[in-house]
């Protein structure tokens, strides 16, 4: 790292005109390109029409291309919230990943928005933590997950970043990248050294309690509404609201109103 730009082999730097403003980061933010290739990502990200960019965009063979210094505010979260914060692009460095994300089933391969056909095993079957059925999704190489995780060491151990968090997590009622596909909770607890027993636990108290997309009734339910008794890990509050994780059930997690919960 040279000022605050990434050095070394594999790293490029193009920079982008969609950025501005200076940026003391406090978290990561992981995205999926949605894009057929690295290159067009990065060829998009640097035209004053995209109105958007990243820190970096991360390519399937692990070589890194960075388009703004990680002091300088890059365009990747749009509305967005976490921690109490709104505007995530003040406070967060983000990583593009190269990545088609949803894949639908055709014969027996699988077809990005774009057109584009993959075959099986560049395909994985799972339910994202936000949607109540499972799909198909572009899966990422392993060198590119290598690469995300010591990244993500890097960022937060130079930056002393708070969190580390994907898209989905900052703004869950449009986004739902980096997606299923992706080990965000296993980077999280590698990078940050937490464990589902150290967060705070709560027992639902009401009858059935909605577990929603996001911290208000407008949101739609991720799942079955909770039981009572059901023993569930705080994530995140906000106001009334709390972004808790099922402890039986690590697949779920969604939003509930703090009225029904009781500490244990």
């Amino acid at each position: 790292m040279e000022n605050d730009r990434l050095v070394g082999e594999g790293v490029t730097f193009v920079e982008t005109p969609n950025k501005g403003g200076d940026l003391s980061p406090c978290y990561l933010v992981f995205h999926y390109t949605a894009g057929k290739s690295a290159k067009s990502s990065i060829d998009w990200l640097t035209k004053p029409e995209a109105k958007a960019s990243a820190h970096l965009i991360l390519a399937r063979d692990g070589s890194i291309c960075q388009l703004a210094p990680f002091n300088v505010k890059s365009w990747h979260a749009g509305i967005s919230h976490w921690d109490g914060l709104s505007g995530l692009n003040s406070y967060s460095i983000g990583i593009e990943m190269d990545n088609a994300g949803p894949l639908k089933k055709v014969g027996d391969k699988y077809q990005a928005w774009f057109g584009t056909l993959y075959a099986e095993d560049q395909a994985v079957y799972a339910k994202h933590k936000l949607d109540k059925e499972p799909c198909w999704w572009h899966a990422y190489t392993e060198v590119q997950i290598q690469r995300a995780l010591e990244l993500a060491q890097l960022l937060v151990r130079h930056y002393n970043l708070k969190d580390v968090v994907g898209h989905e997590d900052i703004a869950p009622d449009r986004k739902r990248d980096p997606g299923p596909a992706f080990p965000l909770e296993h980077v999280r607890a590698a990078v940050l050294g937490r464990s589902d027993e150290e967060r705070e636990r709560y027992e639902v108290t009401a009858s059935a309690l909605n577990i929603r997309s996001g911290p208000g009734v407008e949101f739609p339910s991720v799942a079955e509404p909770l039981k009572a008794g059901t023993k569930v890990a705080l994530l995140e509050k906000r106001d009334r609201w709390s972004k808790v994780e099922l402890v039986e059930d690590g697949d779920i997690e969604g939003w509930v109103h703090n009225k029904f919960l009781s500490k244990v």
